[in-house]
């Protein structure tokens, strides 16, 4: 068969790679405008590949599925959010829980709630190709024009790539090189059977509401490192994720951290007798604002995980991704509709980013993985043990005056850390929070 012949046979007007919440919201919002879409998915199904913490949020997935609370297969609403500062053996958690009657966010589990949206893009029109693997992009005159597989070329008008932090196709195009350590964390992840009822006693739950844990510290003390817990109905997800860098200088291994958090006396209650049924490990972007690529050129655009796009403090990517991938789709739209491919008319999709509020917090936070990678010593080792160094002085009875123990207590501050080091932490605070508010 000649290329025009296959090209003119698989010719579609937009190629989706990738079929995460990125992909499958690109692939969606562009069948609804009656345009020829075709979603390539490397694992079995979509979700089969896919790993995250454990929750979606509500007003995003609104956006794409308005039904969704009605149809998709949540585990739990979640109602509670604590923090959770750990030292080596004692902890200090704060709780937030919220009643309203519109939640947030859901915890899922991937597998099925991917594989549900990969059903309703179908129901639009999606053509979804499983268990193919794009080995590199087609390129003509400089311009993405398809893809090529093991088995066969995809042409195209335009190809969208959502497929993932590592994504080799990015860099193919050129708008992206490659990664440091510095700006990607390795995230893994147990899921933990757990009778719903234990659930709900331990975390002090109803039934269908869920907690989320955040935590500091612990085995992470001194290091750019976070841990979650996510409640399902019958299982626990619990995880971590800590920079590559961190771990090649440390010379750790993130399932060895997991296994010592799972340890921690604040945390091995929580999942006792806890059957382990899953383990995943994922790359998770973590450089921030100033690490996003190039979002366009000739024939192509980049979102979710494989544009950067996740708001590290806030736990934020899921709904970055599928806003990401809906204003792909719309800029898609507009791109088949004129005829016009060119780097100029997708141009339109970072231009609708910038005025959404994914491009706005995440130049919100622009500096903060610059501070905490050069303060992560002070801001998550020391600070966060003399935060229960406080709570266990303040809590104690021992016939000692009070005066006595908060004065030894400050001077223990100051000369721990000097006035010089308390000065330096105060300006990176205040520097931070200038950044973010001006």
């Amino acid at each position: 068969m000649s290329e025009n012949s296959e090209k003119f046979l698989n010719k579609t007007d937009v190629i989706v790679v990738g079929g995460g919440p990125a992909g499958i919201s690109c692939a969606v919002t562009i069948a609804r405008a009656g345009k020829k879409v075709v979603l390539i998915e490397r694992g079995k199904f979509c979700g089969s590949k896919n790993v995250f913490g454990g929750a979606i949020y509500a007003e995003p997935v609104r956006e794409i599925f308005p039904n969704f609370e009605t149809n998709a297969p949540l585990e739990r609403k979640n109602t509670e959010h604590r923090y959770a500062i750990l030292g080596e053996e004692d902890a200090t958690t704060v709780s937030y829980r919220n009643n309203d009657s519109n939640p947030v966010s859901y915890s899922v589990i991937r597998a099925k709630f991917d594989r549900w949206m990969a059903d309703e893009a179908k129901k639009e029109g999606v053509i979804i190709v499983t268990e193919t693997v794009v080995r590199e992009l087609i390129l003509e005159k400089e311009r993405v024009i398809g893809v090529r597989t093991e088995l066969e070329n995809y042409y195209s008008d335009i190809v969208v790539l959502a497929d993932g932090v590592n994504s080799l196709l990015a860099k193919q195009a050129g708008v992206r090189g490659e990664i440091d350590p510095h700006d990607v964390a390795v995230s893994v992840k147990e899921v933990l059977k757990l009778d719903n009822a234990k659930i709900n006693e331990r975390f002090n739950i109803g039934d269908k509401d869920g907690c989320i844990y955040e935590i500091f510290g612990g085995p992470m003390l001194n290091m750019l490192g976070l841990g979650f817990i996510y409640t399902n109905q019958n299982s626990i997800s619990i995880g971590l994720g800590i920079t590559m860098n961190e771990l090649i200088k440390h010379k750790l291994r993130p399932y060895a951290l997991l296994d010592k958090l799972k340890e921690h006396p604040a945390i091995a209650p929580l999942i006792k007798d806890a059957e382990l049924t899953e383990y995943s490990a994922h790359l998770i972007p973590e450089g921030g604002y100033k690490k996003i690529p190039t979002l366009y050129a000739s024939g192509v655009m980049v979102c979710g995980d494989a544009a950067m796009l996740v708001n590290n403090l806030h736990w934020e990517g899921t709904n970055l991704a599928m806003i990401s991938g809906k204003l792909a789709g719309e800029t898609a739209v507009i791109a088949v509709n004129k005829n016009d491919f060119s780097a100029k008319t997708l141009s339109k999709y970072q231009q609708s980013l910038e005025k959404s509020f994914v491009m706005k917090d995440m130049k919100t936070y622009k500096d903060l993985m610059g501070t905490m990678a050069m303060k992560n010593e002070q801001f998550l080792g020391y600070y966060p043990k003399k935060i229960n160094s406080f709570f266990k002085m303040f809590t104690a009875v021992n016939c000692i005056p009070k005066r006595t123990m908060f004065r030894g207590f400050i001077k223990s501050v100051f000369k721990e850390r000097g006035i010089f080091g308390l000065f330096s932490d105060g300006l990176s605070i205040l520097k931070l929070l200038w950044s973010i508010l001006r």
